[in-house]
Parts: C-alpha cells; structure tokens; sequence
C-alpha cells in the first residue's frame, strides 16, 4: 500500500494568499500571519529554495534536527530569516493537524528540543486561545537550553522561557503574535481551569514570604536593641573615663598646688635663717666691741 504524504502548493499559497484555502484554528488566514517583508526574505533566502522545497510533516523533523541550532526570526545587518523562521512558515504551508503537533510536542532530548520549540510557536501562531495554553503550559516546566539569534548576537534561553515570552509577549522571532484575551477571563468563561503551579499556590507562597519578612523585621528590631544597650554601656564607660579625668585632673592640680606651697614654705623657712644668721652676726660683733671697751678701761686703771 502506497504511502501518501501531504505537499503544499508553494506557488498556490504564495500566490493567492490563502485566500483558497482554510483559515487556521484561530481564525486568521495562514498566509498573512507573518509580514509581508518577512514572507519575502524567506521566499528569497537560499535555505527556503534548497531546504524547504516539496517537504512533508515528517521531512520537517529531519530538517529540523539537521539544520535549526538555534531559534530566532531574522539576524545580522541583512535580516536573514533563520531556518527555525523558514520551517515556521512551511508549517504555516502545510497546516499539520492537532496529532501531528502532539507528536512534535512529545519529543523529548536534546536533538528534538528545537522541534518542540517550533511546534510551540506554530501552535501559538494558529491555534485558539484555550488551546495554546492547554498545549504550552505542561512546556513551563521544560529547562532545556536554547540559543537564541537576533540582530544583537546570539545569547541563552531555555524552552520554558521561549514558551513563556509566546504566552505573554506582542512579538516573538520577528512576527507579530494575535492578541489572546487574558487566561482569568478564560476561566471566567469556564474555558480553562484555574492553572496550578509546579511551586505551589501563590496565595500560600505570598503567606510564607509575608511570615519570613516579619521573622526578618523581629530579628532585626532585637538586634538593634542590643544594639542600643551596647551604646548605652558604651556611653556609661565614657562617662566614667571623663570623670575619671576630671579626677584626675583635680588631683594634678592638687599635687601642684601642694607642691607650690612646699616651695613656698621651704623658701619662707630660707629667708627666716637668713634673717636669723644676720642678726645673730650682728649681735656679736657689738659684745665684742663692749669687752674691747671694758679691757681697755680696766689697764688704764692698773696703770
């Protein structure tokens, strides 16, 4: 039995826009999705004419895994499309169906995680609103790595962060994503259920981080008031070593001012003795003069 493959009519869909085709899940006609100056840089590019010529759902995965090393839309001063854009665009062509995108999703390892990437972003450009976050949010908790490619350089992402930026971001690898309404109106429409997280509930995490910040805020007003007592005892032993110096001040000026009176008595003392030595002196002198006087008087007489 014959296997057949489907093929897009490159010329057909360039040609006639779409317009004789169906539109995508979501609405939007596949053909106009991306711009037009980026629809001609892919149709011109030569990875486009050599790489993405007569391919089938099942030569994608080849292509992919050969030749896309990194995700982007265009890069360099030229804006060349990336293979990851060009395969992007043959999808938008071949309009594979909800199986074939789950089996693109389920590949797992590092040699299929570029797959997984584009089957996210076709699913992101083509599907329902309820759809893209049933398929892409199990992807959240995807951390393999991914280069991605831009006009600045190539820099490091993961395939939760790809998806992430598809769920929240206007433009992701230079195309224009349609506005999707917001998941709580979606569940308010009872579309999709309330989306429990791998970490937990938020309510529960805001409640523990709200407890750990009061613990920090107790903690820090404890040590602050050590800190407190430790300047009170600090400033009671600085008040003590300045009256201690003024102590000892006191008693300097004490031990002088007692030490001048010493100077001040011994000098007294000096000048005392030296008045007595003087007058002493001067009284002999005078008794010598009067025996003197008497031993004269008394040889006159005997003579």
């Amino acid at each position: 039995m014959a296997t057949t493959h489907h093929r897009a009519d490159e010329r057909r869909f360039l040609d006639e826009r779409g317009s004789s085709g169906s539109l995508a899940p979501n609405g939007l006609n596949p053909a106009t999705i991306m711009e037009k100056a980026v629809r001609e840089r892919i149709v011109d590019s030569y990875f486009w004419k050599e790489q993405c010529f007569g391919l089938n759902e099942a030569d994608v995965v080849d292509r992919v895994v050969e030749h896309v090393s990194f995700v982007g839309g265009t890069y360099g001063d030229a804006q060349k499309p990336t293979p990851f854009l060009c395969l992007a665009f043959k999808l938008l062509q071949l309009a594979p169906g909800d199986d074939v995108l789950d089996e693109y999703l389920a590949f797992g390892g590092e040699r299929f995680k570029y797959l997984r990437a584009l089957a996210a972003f076709y699913v992101r450009l083509t599907r329902r609103a309820e759809h893209v976050h049933r398929l892409l949010e199990p992807l959240l908790e995807d951390r393999r790595k991914l280069r991605r490619k831009a006009r600045a350089g190539t820099s490091l992402t993961y395939v939760d962060q790809f998806v992430d930026d598809l769920l929240t971001k206007d433009r992701v690898c230079a195309t224009s994503l349609w506005q999707m309404p917001k998941r709580e109106i979606l569940e308010d429409l009872d579309l999709l259920e309330p989306r429990v997280s791998p970490l937990g509930d938020i309510e529960d995490l805001l409640e523990e981080e709200e407890e750990e910040v009061e613990k920090d805020r107790v903690a820090a007003a404890a040590t602050n008031g050590d800190g407190d007592d430790d300047d009170d005892d600090v400033e009671v032993m600085e008040g003590r070593s300045m009256d201690g110096d003024r102590d000892d001040g006191r008693s300097r000026r004490r031990s002088r001012s007692d030490s001048d009176d010493s100077r001040r008595s011994y000098s007294s003392e000096r000048a005392r003795d030296r008045d007595r030595s003087r007058s002493s002196r001067a009284s002999g002198g005078d008794g010598m003069d009067v025996d003197r006087r008497d031993d004269e008087s008394s040889g006159r007489d005997g003579r």
